[in-house]
């Protein structure tokens, strides 16, 4: 099961070293130094710099000020009279997010999702006390839309905002999704007064027989289908244009609490399961019932899924305390998530045993896996740093400790720890696409930013 019950105020302290599995940096650092894959290099080379910078800085030289870089676009060294992209981010990559927090908002229950727009330009977040709020980051961080959430189960378990950003979905423990529309007038949306807060029905497959819960929903890039995953070990997709549920896949033998499109063209969908699998499924091939293939390397559940959008990589949270990072050319047609696993535990109620961290799946697929986290009674959430800032060479997570770390994806050092904003777990967080600022949101009810500022004498460490 993907959430907990037990009470707010019930706090948990983890107070381990930046590897939960016992390793040391440097034995980390030497397990990536032997990893050779083309994911790898592709991270080095959009995280920049260009060529053109090192030739113009010289071998001997491993730093350069942000001015001078400046001063190189200026009289047009790359000739375009622009960063490249790899430059783009080779400087914003550079500046974490790590000052402060601000405290943006406070309310009186849980946080459980958010996320920005794709713009930037909106924040949205998700809390257990029926309410989803919209925040405009340009104009000072004030409520765009404060939505009361209609017929909620426990939580908002899921929101997802659409491509053009008119409208917004939203799950909790049941089977159906509704859909607002977050560009009428009113500030304040109650379902069916103020907004209609259409409801989606995702129970009208024939082979369903009794009532499930959502854990997960993502609009497809097009805005025009969802994708979900459920406590009935399903896989749906719900067609918006034809108002009409298109897709149930048995997907797993237990609940699958993330869902994600590879790509955007939307034939692939990665999902993962408590069965610790992660599975890719082909929209073009499902007359067998079968996935195009599977993933195994968790011990334990598996409690989000990110894609890196180039349909081939993404990441995975899971119950045993790991990200790991896939590339499905690595997959195999079937898997047995039981074969050799540790004993099941209760990751709701007690912390990860401590005998468990030393174990490796002896059938692990993954690329890399990343540990200094805590994920504890409830779905913690993990990202790819966004392309346009960092070139995607960082992953970001939540943590049950109340904090959020940062690994970098090609040494897979934790470069960062966030641990001053937060009183009780960070459940999800979100980075900007463009800018230094990352938001966390909690189960301390508080919604926290954390950015950078530049300033000229900053300095750029050459790799």
């Amino acid at each position: 099961m993907g959430y907990g019950m037990s009470r707010l105020e019930d706090e948990y302290s983890e107070h381990e070293g930046q590897s939960s599995d016992g390793l040391s940096s440097a034995q980390m650092n030497n397990e990536f130094s032997k990893l050779h894959n083309d994911i790898f290099h592709m991270t080095h080379l959009r995280s920049g710099p260009s060529e053109s910078i090192r030739k113009s800085i010289g071998i001997n030289k491993h730093a350069v000020s942000v001015t001078r870089l400046l001063r190189g676009r200026e009289v047009n060294s790359s000739g375009t009279g622009k960063f490249f992209s790899v430059d783009r981010a080779f400087i914003l990559g550079h500046y974490l997010p790590v000052d402060g927090p601000e405290i943006v908002d406070r309310m009186n229950s849980r946080a459980y999702v958010s996320q920005f727009s794709a713009d930037g330009s909106l924040f949205v977040a998700g809390f257990q006390g029926s309410h989803i709020r919209i925040y405009d980051v340009d104009k000072g961080w004030e409520v765009h839309k404060d939505i009361h959430a209609r017929s909620l189960r426990w939580t908002i378990s899921d929101v997802s905002l659409s491509p053009d950003q008119r409208f917004l979905v939203y799950a909790s423990l049941a089977p159906i999704i509704h859909i607002v529309n977050v560009g009428t007038a009113s500030k304040e949306s109650y379902a069916n007064v103020t907004d209609i807060h259409d409801g989606l029905d995702f129970s009208q497959h024939e082979d369903v027989r009794y009532s499930f819960g959502l854990f997960s929903v993502k609009f497809s890039t097009d805005g025009r289908e969802l994708v979900a995953g459920s406590n009935d070990d399903s896989i749906y997709v719900y067609d918006l244009q034809a108002d009409k549920l298109t897709l149930r896949l048995p997907a797993h033998t237990s609940d699958v609490n993330t869902v994600a499109f590879a790509d955007e063209t939307g034939n692939l969908i990665y999902s993962g399961s408590d069965d610790n699998l992660c599975k890719v499924w082909d929209r073009r091939c499902l007359s067998t019932g079968e996935p195009a293939g599977v993933l195994t390397g968790h011990l334990h559940g598996i409690t989000h899924i990110d894609s890196r959008g180039d349909g081939r990589c993404f990441i995975s949270n899971g119950k045993d305390q790991a990200i790991k990072m896939w590339d499905i050319r690595k997959m195999t047609s079937n898997a047995d998530g039981s074969e050799n696993r540790v004993p099941a535990w209760d990751y709701t109620n007690s912390r990860y045993p401590q005998q468990y961290k030393q174990q490796k799946h002896p059938h692990d697929q993954s690329l890399a896996t990343y540990r200094g986290h805590s994920v504890l009674r409830t779905l913690i959430r993990c990202y790819f740093s966004p392309t346009y800032s960092t070139g995607q060479k960082y992953i970001y997570t939540g943590s049950y400790d109340a904090s959020i770390c940062i690994y970098d994806v090609v040494s897979g050092s934790q470069v960062a720890k966030l641990h001053k904003g937060h009183e009780l777990a960070v459940r999800d967080c979100s980075w900007h696409p463009f800018d230094p600022m990352l938001v966390s949101s909690s189960w301390d009810g508080r919604i926290a930013k954390w950015s950078r500022t530049c300033s000229e004498q900053d300095t750029c460490e050459l790799d």
